[in-house]
């Protein structure tokens, strides 16, 4: 019997076929000027390092009282988990970030000593630069609280330190690196003004910035920095939240619940708000993760192969549907997503190749 490993090989495979002429568009996020960036170069990733407290019931949990299950300590974080696929697939990023000296920050520790352990073998145990460590910071920890069937039902953030200690002057020393790297990727939990401040090196150098939104709550601090965001990678919720920020009001419904839509209805529920972030952001793709759409307003045709796609002369939109999988764990899906789509564009995959391989991370 033909395997899940096997099949998914298989799907992975029919995307990423290079084409048989040469494609000038496959290494775009690695030209800077019109010349190729050093091959060494490494994506920078800034924003959240966290400790995640995951609370898992046996049954349905009832209030006002404990409920038998399992808890478990579980390294996580956007950019965190992000970094890791990346790392899992033979790229090293850069990454930018803020932890403390207390017991949380252990377990941080484990992580940089098993993927950066060059580095910290080198230093003697240090973390890798980008990382700010001192005394007074709080290394941000999330409690979730699952449901049975694994999704996150409510959680409890302690990441103050990510805004308060990832300030535009930490970013401002790793400049070199922002400006040499083939793409950076900030996530929301970065206040505003160093949300900004990153963009804006990124933008001085021409380097494409991939925007995660993280939450409902912070996704809509898009709103500072959307003129210089290529890609974001929202969910559902997240793309109306950005787009109600975007536009100054709320005009954008929330995607009622319980409703099995098709993907295609969906899809044109969600597209005013995906039309109003591509005119809104610099150079229009959003990824919603959900669902696998790939939207974008201005790529050329020889970036896609699929044949499930809606087009105009300014838009095109191609599903990528989920391989069948056994569900583990819901929670950082989408930022292994991300992490896959940024290795492979490291690589000089081209998206539609980037996308088929995110969906198998």
């Amino acid at each position: 019997m033909e395997s899940s490993v096997q099949r998914r090989m298989e799907a992975i495979s029919r995307h990423l076929v290079l084409p048989r002429e040469p494609n000038i568009v496959l290494h775009q996020v690695l030209l800077n000027g019109g010349k190729v960036k050093n091959d060494e170069a490494e994506a920078v990733i800034i924003g959240g390092m966290v400790l995640d407290i995951h609370a898992i019931p046996s049954i349905p949990a009832n209030p006002r009282t404990t409920t038998p299950g399992k808890v478990r300590y579980v390294l996580g974080g956007v950019a965190r988990n992000v970094a890791e696929c990346m790392l899992k697939l033979g790229t090293k990023p850069f990454i930018i970030s803020a932890v403390g000296l207390d017991m949380a920050v252990e377990f941080l520790h484990l992580f940089c000593l098993y993927y950066f352990d060059s580095f910290v073998a080198f230093t003697g145990g240090v973390l890798p630069p980008g990382i700010r460590k001192q005394q007074d910071i709080g290394t941000p920890v999330v409690c979730n609280i699952l449901d049975v069937s694994g999704e996150l039902a409510a959680a409890v953030a302690s990441v103050e330190a990510i805004e308060k200690f990832l300030t535009p002057e930490w970013i401002q020393q790793f400049k070199y690196n922002i400006c040499s790297a083939p793409i950076l990727m900030v996530d929301a939990n970065l206040n505003p003004p160093a949300l900004e401040a990153s963009c804006h090196l990124a933008a001085e150098s021409s380097i494409p910035v991939w925007f995660e939104p993280v939450s409902v709550a912070k996704s809509r601090r898009v709103a500072s920095v959307a003129k210089y965001v290529t890609v974001a990678s929202p969910n559902e919720d997240e793309l109306i939240a950005m787009a109600n920020a975007l536009s100054g009001a709320n005009v954008f419904p929330p995607i009622e619940r319980g409703n099995n839509y098709s993907t295609e209805s969906l899809f044109q529920k969600l597209k005013p708000a995906i039309w109003l972030l591509l005119e809104k952001e610099s150079n229009h793709m959003v990824l919603v993760d959900s669902f696998i759409r790939f939207v974008t307003s201005s790529c050329p045709p020889h970036w896609y192969g699929a044949t499930d796609l809606e087009r105009n002369p300014h838009l095109f939109a191609v599903h990528f549907p989920a391989l069948p999988a056994s569900v583990v764990r819901l929670t950082g899906a989408g930022d292994y997503l991300v992490g896959g789509m940024l290795a492979s564009i490291c690589a000089g995959l081209n998206v539609m190749q980037g996308v088929a391989v995110g969906i198998t991370t």
